[in-house]
């Protein structure tokens, strides 16, 4: 037998034997990299900060964000998940939030469009971004001064100031500017008029470029890799709007208009007033106007105890104001003034109403915290409504103010084919949902060819996946063509949204939708060419539209009779009614779960 060699097999140790000097440089080598990192990451914050007003680092928050957010969508939207996506939605309705809030800045407006269609978003959402105030801490002293110096070469106040006086502490303060006030310099060096002086936050407009290039990319993104639904296009349509609201000598000039259109017109003339601007106080970054005396419209008691109403006159809901007041009622305003919360309203709904129907010139942000009232002038026992903070305004096409006038006509006067020939040319389908977001009442109509609605209600045995996803086909469905959409429907659909939810804090005072409708088929040209059957079908409308406005004069009447008539404790008022007929139809119609304090004043 042979006997077989083996060699010994040689195995190689692989294990470094790091010597200890050397395993030491290792060590103070990885030391100082991470120094050096953090010493970079820490000089490139301080720098992005203090020269770029962290627009950088807000950027990269902002990018952070949208990633876990779509990142997020991706692994836990999914059938086999749908007990979890409510919990889903909490979680990014928390992180937006927390984005917008952190960023501060334009993102507060950023916020602040996306609350104007909270309805649309899903429940956990909703009031998180309906509840999204325009507030923020002020800018110190010396930010304030620097910018009077590069604007004016002087200072606010002192022997060489730009005024008599300047108060340091601002009265109000949001995102982009913040509100001191001051006293002129008279002609004979006595002090002169109190004015109230806006001042830009000098971040705002280093962050402004670098925030609009990042919306427009989120937007674009979340459509075409996220979500699959159309969102970018408005951003030009804003973008070009907030940068416009920026330039506080463009909004001066938007106050002047107003206020010549205001005088032209003999209903409001004496009723409306927009302060008077100074233009040689006023610049890109600071505007001055004349000190409004007054009690804002968010302060609720205080409203109701200048117009002589009670508590008592309100749901049991609206009792506590909504904010303390920050302009209080001086000496020289009497107690009472003369017409009660329905002359606010009624001036309020006017205002607006000549605005989008008759001017073509819309003011886009009637907040409670922008209006006031006040005593007149001359007339001391008459109250005048004053709108202030004019910067951000729509311009309405006479194409389009036609259109939207006849659309509300039509909806009021059963008219369906107006309906379907304006939501055709307006690139929108399922007109129930349209017409109901146009008047904010719910409409439900029948179309020849079938049935407008979502092909009956909602099925309650969907999960929430299933619900979600064909609650996403229909408001693809809802915008069709958004190339046709007028994209000023956006800040017209605000304004009148803002205007119920006004008219709801006051108790509903005013029938609203028939005052809008009156309005806007006063602002259509009469036909005379039309034959015989085209008068007959006009007479036809005509009596429609009058039946409809006095069948919505009944439902306004009973709302504030209703205790009386039934007894009941319950609070019954119409535009409150109007919400929860819209939250019922939006639910079992097209599946849109609306939270009531999404609405609540």
């Amino acid at each position: 037998m042979y006997r077989i060699l083996r060699r010994p097999v040689l195995r190689r140790n692989y294990s470094l034997t790091i010597p200890p000097d050397r395993r030491a440089s290792i060590s103070d080598t990885l030391l100082r990299r991470a120094g050096y990192a953090t010493l970079l990451c820490v000089g490139g914050y301080v720098v992005d900060r203090e020269f770029n007003a962290s627009t950088i680092t807000r950027n990269l928050r902002t990018f952070w964000t949208c990633a876990l957010i779509a990142a997020d969508y991706k692994l836990n939207f999914t059938p086999n998940k749908s007990d979890s996506i409510t919990a889903l939605h909490e979680r990014v309705g928390d992180r937006l939030l927390n984005l917008f809030i952190s960023n501060g800045g334009l993102y507060i407006k950023f916020g602040q469009a996306i609350g104007a269609t909270a309805a649309f978003l899903p429940r956990p959402m909703q009031v998180k971004f309906s509840r999204l105030f325009d507030d923020a801490p002020q800018v110190p002293f010396a930010d304030v001064a620097r910018v009077f110096q590069e604007d004016f070469g002087c200072l606010p106040s002192g022997p060489d100031g730009l005024f008599a006086e300047f108060e340091e502490t601002a009265v109000a303060s949001a995102s982009i500017a913040q509100v001191h006030r001051a006293r002129l310099k008279g002609e004979d060096g006595n002090a002169g008029d109190w004015v109230a002086v806006k001042i830009q936050k000098p971040a705002v407009a280093k962050q402004m470029e670098p925030d609009l290039a990042t919306f427009r990319m989120v937007m674009w993104i979340y459509e075409h890799w996220v979500f699959d639904m159309p969102a970018y296009f408005i951003v030009d349509f804003v973008s070009d709007h907030l940068r416009q609201e920026l330039d506080f000598v463009k909004e001066s000039q938007n106050a002047n208009r107003t206020a010549e259109l205001i005088t032209q017109d003999s209903f409001l003339s004496e009723r409306v007033h927009i302060p008077k601007v100074y233009p040689e106080y006023t610049t890109k970054r600071v505007l001055t106007a004349e000190w409004i005396h007054g009690v804002r419209l968010s302060d609720r008691q205080g409203i109701l105890k200048l117009m002589g109403a009670s508590s008592t006159d309100l749901p049991s809901k609206l009792i506590t104001p909504l904010e303390p007041p920050v302009h209080t009622t001086p000496n020289d305003v009497p107690e009472l003034l003369e017409g009660g919360t329905k002359w606010v309203m009624q001036t309020m709904v006017e205002l607006f109403s000549a605005q989008i129907f008759r001017w073509g010139w819309l003011h886009c942000d009637p907040h409670p915290g922008n209006i006031f009232i006040r005593s007149h002038p001359r007339h001391p026992r008459r109250p005048q409504l004053v709108l202030i903070d004019h910067g951000l305004y729509v311009e309405l096409p006479p194409k389009f103010r036609r259109e939207y006038a006849e659309l509300w006509k039509g909806l009021l006067a059963m008219d369906l084919g107006t309906l379907q020939r304006v939501a055709t040319q307006w690139g929108i389908g399922a007109p129930d949902l349209f017409a109901s977001s146009v008047l904010l009442k719910p409409i439900s109509l029948a179309i020849k060819g079938g049935k407008t609605k979502a092909d009956g209600d909602m099925s309650p045995k969907l999960s929430q996946y299933e619900a979600s996803v064909q609650l996403k086909e229909k408001l693809r469905n809802f915008l069709v063509d958004t190339d046709k959409m007028p994209k000023e429907l956006i800040f017209v659909g605000r304004n009148m949204r803002i205007v119920q939810g006004n008219n709801q804090m006051l108790g509903s005072p005013v029938n609203r939708v028939k005052m809008i409708g009156l309005a806007a088929a006063d602002a259509i040209p009469r036909s005379s060419d039309l034959s015989f059957g085209g008068r007959i079908k006009e007479r036809f409308h005509e009596g429609m539209f009058h039946t409809v406005l006095a069948s919505t004069d009944l439902a306004f009447w009973l709302s504030h009779k209703w205790k009386w008539i039934i007894g009941s404790e319950d609070d019954f008022y119409f535009e409150d009614e109007l919400d929860r007929q819209m939250r019922e139809v939006a639910k079992t119609q097209y599946g849109i779960d609306i939270d009531p304090a999404v609405y609540d004043a």
